[in-house]
């Protein structure tokens, strides 16, 4: 049988094995140079002033929420098609999730749905908005700012599918995907199909010198070493808990990874574009295709997303042939959880018909030619 065709792989190289094994043979394992080694190298590439390395994406998520203020019935809006921690990290505070239609065309949280739900309810009914840059393309993150500033509204930008993504705003300047320049805050994840893997781990990115500050007390069980924003100082030696925080520190096993990871990013992306450059041409007029990501700029391409005729019968089609495709994702207003607080079918009926649709293809820097074609050629032949 072949071999088996995932729809993301991490890519471990004899580099990052070094930089693994120099951290392995160092005085630290955690809480040592690396951490900040890899903050500084992150927030450069994204190209926002501060990052604050953290244990994953969700825990990056939940602190962001926490920062913000998020308390007891609080409504944050979100779209129904991401990963559960986007939605979650809002029930971690106590806070109520408002879940908006996603846009058809671009699988986005529709902003014109937003609008409507905030300008139809009283004023100060919402908090804030945590737009998905879903598979990695880029959410208009300048229109999104404007209305949040019109209602006063905080907002966060997941930009876990996009490391490297970006959008062109109004101004004719380039926006990468977390630089924060229209985001409060902005989060990623290292998870292994991501951009960069570092096993686990998530980063937050922000230009508000407050936040970061209170995030980097937040991580670390709330307790301040830095004697200038310490209440007392009792000697060299004194540490103290201001607030209750977290452990969600990232190691420097995970940063030296991450780091070394970081530094073939582009080439990834390139290669990423590469791919989703081949389906756009395979999938063009193919009747069974109902609408797929094409080629967009700015597309970081985590993920290349088709929508199908009898997508079920497809997906155990392909794993019968050991090419391992994925749905991303399941409503979230059609999770147990969320339908025991009021959600139901029927509530979103473009990411509901997108959700009976849309099936991710394989898609990461090593996926050779050849595995490449296979996956085509499979597809071709379930249809034909």
């Amino acid at each position: 049988m072949n071999n088996k065709i995932p729809y993301g792989r991490h890519h471990v190289t004899n580099d990052d094995i070094k930089e693994v094994l120099g951290v392995l043979k160092s005085d630290f394992l955690t809480q040592g140079p690396f951490v900040k080694k890899f903050e500084l190298a992150f927030a450069k590439y994204i190209g926002s002033k501060y990052a604050v390395a953290v244990s994953n994406g969700t825990a990056a998520l939940h602190l962001c929420t926490t920062v913000l203020n998020v308390s007891k019935g609080d409504k944050i809006i979100t779209t129904p098609i991401t990963f559960a921690a986007t939605a979650n990290c809002i029930r971690y505070c106590g806070g109520e999730v408002v879940f908006a239609d996603i846009n058809s065309e671009n699988y986005l949280l529709d902003i014109n749905k937003v609008r409507k739900l905030i300008e139809d309810s009283p004023k100060g009914t919402y908090k804030g908005i945590i737009p998905v840059d879903l598979a990695g393309r880029a959410c208009d993150l300048e229109a999104f700012r404007d209305l949040a500033n019109k209602h006063g509204l905080w907002l966060i930008e997941d930009s876990c599918h996009s490391p490297g993504g970006y959008f062109i705003d109004s101004k004719s300047k380039t926006q990468r995907c977390g630089n924060s320049v229209y985001a409060d805050l902005a989060i990623f994840s290292f998870h292994p199909v991501k951009h960069i893997a570092a096993g686990e781990g998530g980063m937050i990115t922000t230009n508000n010198k407050k936040l970061y500050n209170k995030l980097l007390n937040l991580r670390t069980h709330g307790i301040q070493q830095d004697s200038s924003l310490k209440k007392e100082n009792h000697g060299v030696w004194h540490y103290e808990m201001q607030e209750l925080g977290y452990n969600y520190r990232l190691n420097d096993i995970q940063s030296a990874l991450g780091l070394s990871q970081l530094k073939r990013a582009g080439q990834g992306i390139k290669r990423r574009k590469e791919i989703a450059s081949y389906y756009k041409d395979f999938f063009e007029n193919k009747d069974y295709i109902l609408g797929h990501s094409g080629f967009i700029e700015g597309h970081a391409y985590h993920l290349y997303i088709i929508e199908v005729k009898n997508r079920d019968g497809l997906i155990n089609y392909l794993r019968n042939k050991n090419i391992v495709a994925q749905v991303h994702y399941i409503p979230l207003h059609l999770m147990p959880y969320y339908k025991k607080l009021g959600w139901k079918k029927g509530d979103f009926p473009n990411a509901e018909l997108y959700y009976s649709r849309a099936l991710s293809v394989p898609i990461y820097p090593t996926l050779s030619k050849n595995e490449l074609n296979r996956v085509t050629s499979e597809i071709e032949l379930f249809y034909n």
